[in-house]
């Protein structure tokens, strides 16, 4: 019996001229490297962003955008106490500024330049906008972050096709599709902060939160064979990973899902729902 091909071979095929389709070429490189990483050629942190830069070019803005119900937004018309609390407590680099209505974005605010110069006497909001930058939501994320680097811009307001603001998108957005999600230091990263309860009842879970922390704190009995987190037990019930905004019921408690990506859930909101 003839050797099966090696790793090698299996590459050199890929970049051969053959009648498959794109797609099945990409599955087919993808199912070659997963079988270098089991053999250790690389290894798992390498396989996890090489597929993940092949999941960029599938992805459009709209599958991965901050919906405008989950954005701290800026009213031009606000007082500049109320606008250095909004900055300060939503601690954002940069924030959307619309005058009027939500879809009538006026520009972005640095919050260092807020934070800089709000102490001078004539300062003026207006003066330190940037200029907003509007893509559609079918702009693919390659291209985005193309467009990100080459304009050394790091957010984009995505519009939907009537002209409406559908979200917002920022390049920490398009790399975490690469190298997995990306925590800085205003993010939840103690395990003591997987469970957060909310002033208006609901409760802030990580994905990561195991089964049994989160059985503890909120009094549930889940338990299913193989799962160990809240994110597991959501993608378990729905069969797939669900997309931000979506609402999950699971034996009474209803998940909100805040950040997730096409690969995994981050964060969601649990609340209990009316016996």
């Amino acid at each position: 019996m003839p050797d099966p091909k090696s790793l090698l071979d299996r590459l050199a095929d890929f970049l051969s001229p053959q009648p498959i389709s794109p797609s099945e070429r990409r599955q087919e490189l993808i199912e070659t490297l997963r079988e270098a990483q089991t053999e250790g050629l690389i290894d798992a942190d390498a396989l996890s962003m090489i597929e993940g830069v092949f999941q960029v070019g599938q992805l459009c803005a709209r599958d991965i955008l901050v919906p405008r119900a989950q954005i701290d937004w800026i009213d031009i018309n606000l007082p500049l106490a109320e606008l250095m609390k909004i900055a300060i407590e939503a601690a954002h680099s940069r924030f959307p500024v619309f005058e009027g209505t939500r879809d009538n974005v006026i520009g972005i605010l640095l919050a260092k330049d807020l934070l800089r110069h709000a102490t001078e006497k004539d300062f003026q909001i207006r003066d330190w906008l940037r200029p907003a930058v509007f893509i559609p939501e079918s702009k693919r994320l390659s291209v985005l972050l193309r467009d990100f680097k080459d304009n050394r811009n790091h957010l984009a307001i995505v519009v939907d096709e009537y002209g409406g603001v559908a979200g917002i998108i920022t390049i920490e957005d398009v790399l975490e599709q690469i190298v997995g999600d990306i925590e800085d230091e205003h993010d939840i990263d103690e395990e003591a902060d997987n469970i957060i309860a909310l002033d208006n009842g609901d409760i802030r879970v990580k994905g990561i939160t195991e089964l049994d922390q989160f059985n503890q704190t909120i009094g549930t009995h889940f338990a299913i064979e193989d799962i160990d987190t809240v994110a597991g037990l959501v993608i378990q019930h729905l069969g797939r990973v669900p997309k931000v905004g979506e609402r999950i019921t699971i034996d009474g408690i209803e998940f909100e899902v805040q950040r997730a990506d096409p690969r995994q859930i981050h964060v969601l909101l649990a609340r209990q729902l009316p016996q």
